[in-house]
């Protein structure tokens, strides 16, 4: 028989009743019934339920045993009474009565437990990773983030790509976020750099005539962590392909990422139509360019209905330059509960208010105000038929500006009566945000969005420019080096009105790929960086290789990169990428189990020519 195992603790059923087994795992669970030990023992695979009694040569030592210690026990399959049998688990039918035990690793007091659904602490779950790793959810989570890995390897082979491996010790590149720098040791005051992606090399290796890469890529970017994003690193699927248009990179990478959902999505719905989506109409729609279209609701401009109204505060904002009125229709959202609920969740974004108005049936106390008559009176007219019924506008925003605009709103909208609408102005930039977390709020308090699906969506025609507002400057909006629509032509107008052709996919609220086609002419892209500020002396010193290449007949290319980690985190139903992530840092960048950063010793200081200046 095997050191250690003659079958996993998920393999044993009751065709193996009567058989002598070897089985190695760690102590789950215990309890003592009357005498009798009853014991899960978990592996990788699975649990299976042995049992000893003072008739078992080993009963002293089985009694010994505590939760998590790693045993190997030698025993007999039995079959299971009817009324005991566990459907919930492979092994439910049978369990394993215990007559030789061998401790491998005995284990000391438990900092977590593993057994049950306790929470503890993020930063004692990180120090003590490798405990919390056994537990089921996350054995589940990292199993699901390798199959998920395979799976994309498997569709990428398929579609006729070749996976290359891309240097991980590089040159420092500004991508949009701060590099990790590797003093050199050979070349004292020099420095390399981890790669924020393997953008450069990728971009190369179509230069080079290798025409379909991708890779699974592990990215180093020193950022301030969010819950979907890592502090350090991440893995993406990253892609690039030569003599390719916008179209042919969707039509490449969405049944490749279809194909996993569909796979690992655990019978949620994937939607089969994704569509493009401008990013004037994602920021206009939805009030970000991650939009979560499992919601129905769209924003719309509804400027006009409140210019020279009754409402001062959106009349006057109007007559600035660049203001406009937008509306977040809320269907089944007409209650004055739940608008006052929306109005206090606006104070909290750090905005006076939201206005609002709900539409209703009609009350007497609205008929009686109107017509200036007693309350009672008005029901009975109600009733008789004498005043119509039907719909009416409530709210303060109604009443300032009258039921001509109020009811040109509602239509606008098409809403009716129980629903609701909300009013944010100013500057687009200046609330878009705001507008796009109140419109999430709205979807889920009201029921709105559909949890139980997977919506995706292209974004394109990203601005490659931008000006600031404060300065007067101008710089790069989005990624510098995609290919501006309409080429050198488009640079010869207004630069605010050059799009690029660069394109995210959105998920349920995340960006999942961003990619673009990229600008392979050198001339183009001087032109480019020059309408930044940027010289051509810089642009070579900044991107000398990539420049370099494009002067030897470079083809036209294209690509994107999916992010595993967060992938895998929306596949898992998880909040938190550090979820789906074996060894992550916690929110300070740190890594409480391997201590990381540590401090250097003097002698590796010596060697890099460097010194540490204390802080202050």
């Amino acid at each position: 028989m095997h050191a250690f195992r003659s079958h996993t603790c998920a393999e044993l059923n009751k065709s193996n009743v009567g058989d002598t087994v070897r089985l190695s795992g760690w102590v789950h669970r215990i309890r003592d019934h009357g005498g009798i030990l009853f014991i899960d023992l978990r592996d990788h695979y699975g649990i299976t339920q042995v049992l000893c009694d003072p008739d078992s040569p080993v009963f002293t030592e089985v009694e010994k045993l505590r939760a998590e210690w790693c045993i190997r026990i030698d025993g007999t399959v039995k079959a299971r009474d009817a009324d005991l049998v566990n459907d919930k688990i492979p092994t439910g039918e049978i369990e394993v009565f215990v007559r030789d035990l061998e401790v491998l690793g005995a284990s000391d007091e438990l900092p977590l437990m593993v057994f049950g659904d306790q929470e503890y602490p993020e930063e004692t779950r990180l120090k003590y990773r490798f405990l919390d790793l056994r537990r089921e959810v996350m054995q589940n989570n990292m199993t699901l983030r390798a199959d998920v890995v395979a799976s994309m390897r498997k569709r990428m082979w398929e579609q006729g790509f070749r996976e290359y491996q891309t240097p991980i010790i590089t040159a420092s590149s500004p991508e949009g976020a701060r590099d990790f720098l590797v003093p050199s040791r050979l070349h004292p005051g020099k420095f390399y750099a981890l790669p924020q992606a393997p953008q450069q090399f990728k971009q190369l290796m179509m230069v080079a005539g290798f025409d379909k890469y991708f890779q699974i890529a592990p990215c180093f970017r020193d950022e301030d962590p969010r819950a979907d994003r890592s502090p350090t690193d991440f893995y993406q699927l990253d892609m690039e392909m030569s003599f390719v248009t916008q179209q042919d990179v969707f039509d490449t990478i969405q049944p490749v990422l279809r194909g996993v959902f569909e796979e690992f999505s655990g019978g949620r719905r994937v939607d089969q139509n994704w569509p493009q989506i401008s990013y004037k109409d994602a920021a206009l729609w939805y009030g970000t360019d991650k939009p979560d279209l499992r919601n129905p609701i769209k924003m719309q401009i509804v400027s006009d209905h409140f210019r020279g109204s009754g409402f001062a505060i959106f009349a006057s904002l109007l007559e600035q330059d660049g203001t406009e009125i937008r509306a977040i229709p809320a269907p089944t959202g007409g209650s004055r509960k739940f608008c006052d609920r929306m109005n206090k969740f606006a104070q909290q974004e750090g905005l006076p208010g939201m206005g609002y108005i709900f539409w209703r049936e009609k009350t007497a106390d609205s008929v009686a105000q109107e017509l200036g008559i007693k309350v009672k009176e008005a029901q009975a007219k109600l009733k008789s038929g004498e005043v119509e019924g039907g719909m009416e506008a409530a709210g303060p925003l109604a009443k300032n500006i009258g039921p001509e605009r109020t009811e040109a709103i509602r239509q606008q909208l098409g809403l009716g009566i129980g629903d609701a609408a909300f009013f944010l102005g100013g500057k687009p930039k200046a609330f878009e945000a705001v507008a796009g977390r109140a419109r999430t709020v709205i979807g889920d308090e009201l029921g709105l969005t559909d949890k139980d699906r997977f919506a995706f969506a292209w974004i394109v025609d990203f601005p490659i420019f931008q000006m600031d507002d404060e300065t007067g400057k101008l710089d790069f909006d989005h990624n510098p080096f995609s290919m501006p629509q309409g080429g050198m032509a488009a640079l010869e107008g207004d630069p605010l009105d050059v799009k690029g052709f660069q394109y995210d996919l959105a998920c349920n609220g995340y960006e999942l790929v961003s990619g673009a086609i990229r600008n392979h002419k050198p001339e183009i892209m001087f032109k480019a960086f020059e309408l930044a500020g940027y010289g051509e002396d810089e642009v070579r010193k900044r991107f000398g290789g990539m420049v370099n290449a494009f002067q030897y007949g470079a083809p036209p290319h294209g690509g994107c990169a999916a992010g595993v980690d967060r992938i895998v985190m929306l596949l898992a139903d998880e909040d938190n990428i550090r979820e789906v992530m074996m060894f992550p840092m916690n929110q300070r960048a740190e890594d409480l189990m391997m201590n990381a950063p540590s401090e250097p010793q003097n002698e590796q200081l010596r060697e890099l020519h460097l010194r540490v200046i204390p802080q202050e």
